[in-house]
């Protein structure tokens, strides 16, 4: 007995020992991969705010200014998405439900499809359009459509916000993410103010709409989409997609934003392995500046959550308990 006890525990042992050395191995390629990337440190971004979050946890990884509400322009649409698919969900809207465009829809400016007015396009194709190529006319014929007016439907939009814990810094103006002086020109639209969002709502808001409803990416990873009622193609506005010129390793998403007031901006989202990271870039000068910026925001996040999952994993096999 007490010869096959000591042979358990020589065994035991070497065991250990075993997953010590693959450790070591495995956190010497592990640092020797991180040759030349960015620390924290020296993470220094130039827009206005950015955020990077852990979408599985909830964690901040990094900040710049992330409370400061500022205009979001275009990735309020992710509001304006949400709350589509929500109706679609509760049996409210159905995607092969037509929408006939009105003179506002037709003529709001930024971004379109660029149908007329009396036009009719599927809940499906607006959707769409609305989230590859960040057509503004197709939001405000959602918006229409599903409220009567873009007023109303502004109304459903902060009371979304409020539902999902957003904080009171932000605040939806409109269907697009346009600025009131946009919309001066247009009698039914709503322009009594500008929206405005901070970095930490927007990632929070992103967050949500990934978790509730994942089938949205299967969109917003697509480099173009493809109108049925017109076969017009529609390229996408977020060139980190694979095959773009600033693609990003397991980017699938979500939402770009420019408007004189809002400078270039780009809520983003990748995944690589198990672990989903969300990012959110605002007021970058130029439209490369919120890609790149962007790409060292998950070049860093991977990299830190890598670090941390490998280091628990080896505490895990060796008993090592902690907290």
């Amino acid at each position: 007995m007490m010869a096959e006890r000591t042979y358990k525990n020589n065994s035991n042992a070497a065991a250990k020992l075993l997953v010590v050395a693959v450790a070591l191995i495995a956190c010497t390629m592990y640092f020797i991969s991180l040759k030349g990337k960015p620390a924290v440190s020296d993470l220094t971004l130039e827009a206005s705010s950015a955020i990077l979050i852990d979408l599985q946890t909830g964690k901040v990884i990094y900040e710049k200014n992330a409370n400061v509400p500022l205009p979001p322009a275009s990735m309020s649409k992710l509001m304006t998405e949400l709350l589509v698919l929500d109706m679609v969900n509760e049996g409210k809207l159905v995607w092969r439900d037509r929408i006939t465009t009105s003179s506002y829809a037709a003529g709001v400016p930024g971004s379109q499809i660029g149908f007329s007015a009396g036009e009719s396009y599927t809940v499906r194709e607006l959707f769409e359009a609305m989230a590859v190529h960040s057509a503004n006319d197709a939001a405000v014929a959602l918006a229409e459509h599903i409220a009567g007016s873009e007023a109303a439907f502004t109304v459903l939009m902060n009371n979304r916000a409020e539902k999902l814990g957003l904080s009171g810094l932000t605040v939806f103006a409109n269907a697009t993410g346009l600025s009131a002086e946009d919309l001066l020109p247009f009698e039914e639209a709503s322009n009594q103010g500008d929206t405005v969002m901070t970095a930490k709502d927007t990632a929070l808001l992103a967050g949500y709409l990934l978790k509730k409803y994942p089938e949205v990416l299967e969109v917003s990873s697509r480099s173009s989409v493809k109108l049925a009622s017109t076969s017009q193609k529609l390229q996408t506005t977020n060139l980190m997609l694979n095959g773009m010129p600033y693609a990003f390793p397991g980017n699938d998403g979500l939402k770009t934003g420019y408007t004189v007031q809002a400078g270039y901006c780009f809520t983003g989202t990748a995944k690589q392995a198990d672990r989903r990271l969300v990012s959110v870039i605002m007021g970058a000068r130029t439209p490369e500046q919120r890609f790149t910026e962007t790409s060292l925001l998950f070049d860093y996040g991977f990299q830190t959550d890598g670090l941390v999952s490998l280091i628990g994993h080896i505490q895990s096999k060796l008993g090592i308990q902690t907290g």
